[in-house]
């Protein structure tokens, strides 16, 4: 399994568990990624849920490293 593969693999759950999350994707190597997932509170739990086991999947059996950050898209931007 490529990286390619991994993220879109994850991607599909996601958009089955939150149809309108909003996913950027960044490959930090062949082996790595991280998705950064933007959706609404009421979505963020049911994202990390289904999400977890297979992400860990990928790491333990295809070593693949994709890591999930889900954050609410309604929350204001943190100030620095």
């Amino acid at each position: 399994m490529s990286i390619d593969d991994a993220i879109k693999k994850m991607t599909d759950l996601i958009k089955a568990a939150c149809a309108s999350a909003e996913i950027k994707a960044a490959k930090m190597s062949d082996e790595e990624a991280r998705l950064s997932v933007y959706a609404p509170a009421g979505d963020i739990q049911n994202i990390k849920d289904a999400t977890f086991m297979p992400a860990m999947d990928l790491l333990n059996n295809e070593g693949m490293d994709v890591q999930v950050f889900v954050y609410d898209r309604d929350a204001p931007p943190l100030k620095g």
